[in-house]
């Protein structure tokens, strides 16, 4: 990668960016539960979809799995952040696994909504992306009362037995502006459509595509951090790009075109909810080479933290 950077004299970082409560949660357990139990520990799928946290977690002897038949009998097991089906549960339960569950507790609500309409004979429609572990994980809870919903044109295709016992949710990590026109769809064509009281994308994804969208008026690029299967930061790329502005996920630094630098002034920089801040401070560094001063776009505080479970914890047995 070239260093030719000239011309740009304003790095915009965006704020908040980066970590959200659950994936520090997620992280944490998997940390707390290599030091408390020691290795080998497994990991059902990606802790987070972030290459660099996980390569990092196998350095210190984190075994990550695609599927549970993979985790040998008696041997301890984390779920991943973006939760399992009750199957994956049971499973584990009866193989005697040692269960650690990081499912951030935004995918438990969702899981719990499904359940509850669930028990009074709705039938759910799931606004998500097919085959993300956490859509797996919440149709799971509801098998063959889950209806998903990929777009606007699944919205008007849609069949329901009985339009006015049908609830909807959604995945927590979608673009909220894409998401608002496939739910204004679906309750033009469903009156009695029934919603949770509070919105199921959480409030990461939402502050993070707030603060892209506010990058956007003065940044000519946007450079998202992330790993290419992190559905949050793919949908931070969209956002910004829907304000008119190139915007391109790159991995790490070593990502970056010098190409999409030339006539830039201005490019703003953000990261996704799974990204560690390392990443941005070493793409900045390199920007700063050619002398761009760095400045800082906020337009939310957070403070949200979630608990750890008490398996974890030192003095748990």
């Amino acid at each position: 990668m070239s260093d030719d950077v000239a011309g740009i004299r304003t790095v915009a970082l965006a704020a908040p960016r980066g970590f959200c409560a659950g994936v520090v949660r997620a992280v944490d357990i998997v940390e707390l539960a290599l030091e408390k139990f020691g290795a080998p520990l497994y990991v059902r799928k990606e802790i987070v979809h972030n290459r660099h946290v996980v390569e990092g977690l196998k350095r210190r002897g984190v075994t990550f799995v695609d599927e549970l038949a993979e985790v040998p009998d008696g041997s301890t097991v984390v779920f991943s952040a973006h939760g399992v089906s009750p199957a994956v549960h049971a499973d584990a339960e009866r193989r005697r696994l040692r269960i650690i569950d990081a499912t951030c507790p935004l995918v438990t609500k969702v899981h719990l909504e499904a359940v509850r309409y669930s028990g009074k004979d709705y039938e759910i429609l799931l606004v998500g992306h097919r085959q993300h572990e956490e859509v797996e994980g919440t149709m799971g809870e509801a098998p063959g009362r889950i209806r998903l919903v990929e777009s606007v044109e699944d919205a008007e295709l849609v069949q329901v037995d009985d339009p006015n016992r049908v609830a909807l949710l959604t995945q927590t990590t979608l673009s909220v502006e894409d998401t608002k026109n496939i739910v204004a769809v679906l309750k033009r064509r469903f009156p009695a459509l029934e919603a949770p009281s509070k919105d199921d994308i959480c409030y990461a994804t939402q502050n993070r595509q707030m603060a892209v969208r506010e990058l956007a008026k003065t940044a000519q690029l946007i450079l998202v951090i992330g790993s290419a299967n992190s559905s949050n930061s793919n949908r931070l790329v969209e956002e910004a790009r829907m304000t008119g502005a190139r915007a391109y996920l790159i991995d790490d630094v070593s990502s970056l075109d010098p190409a999409w630098l030339e006539g830039v002034e201005t490019v703003g920089v953000t990261s996704g909810a799974s990204a560690p801040e390392f990443l941005v401070e070493n793409l900045v560094a390199h920007l700063r080479t050619r002398g761009a001063r760095v400045t800082e776009v906020r337009t939310v505080e957070e403070n949200v933290r979630f608990a750890l479970p008490s398996i974890v914890q030192p003095d748990s047995p």
